[in-house]
C-alpha cells in the first residue's frame, strides 16, 4: 500500500480484553476474533493503537483481515498506485508479511479501515516513515465504497492520532496527478504540492501537508 518511534495509544488487544460480550458491535467483535484465535508471531504487530472516526474504525493490520483484503484489490483500484494487485492470496502474504516488522517497530503503521457500527471491511490505510519528522500518508478504499467521503475521514482520523502522538513537523501525501479524489483530500487538509515525478504508471504529485 502506498498508502504507510514510539508505541502510543491502546492496542486491539488491551481493547478487546474490557469489552462487554452482551455489548460488542461487529467491529469489537471482529477485534476479540482477531485477538483470541491462534496465530503465529509472524501474523500480527501489536504496536499501532486503534483509532476511531465518526463512522470508522481503524484497527491494526493482521492476517486474519487478509481474506477480506485481497479480493478488493482490483486492477482498476490499482490504476493509481505505485503498485500491482498481487496475483493470488498466497502472494498477497508474501506482501503483508513484509509490513509487519515496521508495524511492530512503529516505523510504519499499516490499518484495516471498517464501519464501527458493521464491522464491514472498507479499506487500508497507512502511515509510512512514521519515526521521521515528515510521516507520509497511504490510502485506498474499496470500489463498491467510494463516494461516501471515507477516505478523507480515515486520512484525518490517521493525522489527528499522529499529531497528538508523534507530533511530526509535516506530512507527505503522494498521489497521482489524475487521482482527483485523492488530492481533495490533501487539499481539504492544507497541503500544497511541492514536487511532481514521473513514475511507471502516472506522473506522481507530492503534496506537503502542515501538521496543524
Amino acid at each position: 500500500m502506498e498508502a504507510n518511534s514510539k508505541q502510543h495509544g491502546t492496542t486491539s488487544r488491551r481493547y478487546s480484553s474490557h469489552l462487554s460480550k452482551a455489548k460488542r458491535t461487529p467491529t469489537e467483535r471482529i477485534l476479540v476474533r482477531n485477538n483470541d484465535r491462534a496465530r503465529l508471531p509472524t501474523e500480527t504487530a501489536m504496536s499501532a493503537p486503534l483509532i476511531h472516526s465518526a463512522r470508522l474504525a481503524l484497527i491494526p493490520f493482521c492476517g486474519t483481515d487478509a481474506d477480506e483484503v485481497w479480493p478488493c484489490i482490483t486492477p482498476t483500484l490499482a490504476r493509481y498506485m505505485e503498485w500491482d494487485p498481487a496475483p493470488s492470496p498466497a502472494a498477497f502474504r508474501d506482501v503483508w508479511q513484509a509490513w509487519l516488522p515496521a508495524m511492530g517497530d512503529g516505523s510504519d503503521y499499516v490499518f484495516t479501515i471498517r464501519g464501527a457500527n458493521d464491522g464491514q471491511f472498507l479499506g487500508l490505510a497507512g502511515l509510512h516513515h512514521a519515526d521521521t519528522p515528515a510521516p507520509e500518508f497511504g490510502i485506498w478504499i474499496r470500489e463498491d465504497a467510494h463516494g461516501h467521503g471515507y477516505g478523507m475521514e480515515a486520512v484525518l482520523a490517521v493525522k489527528d492520532w499522529a499529531m497528538a502522538a508523534l507530533e511530526p513537523l509535516r506530512f507527505i501525501y503522494p498521489v497521482a496527478e489524475e487521482n482527483w479524489a485523492s488530492r481533495r483530500i490533501a487539499e481539504a487538509m492544507g497541503g500544497v504540492v511541492v514536487d511532481s515525478q514521473p513514475a511507471p504508471k502516472y506522473v506522481r504529485l507530492i503534496y506537503e501537508v502542515p501538521a496543524r
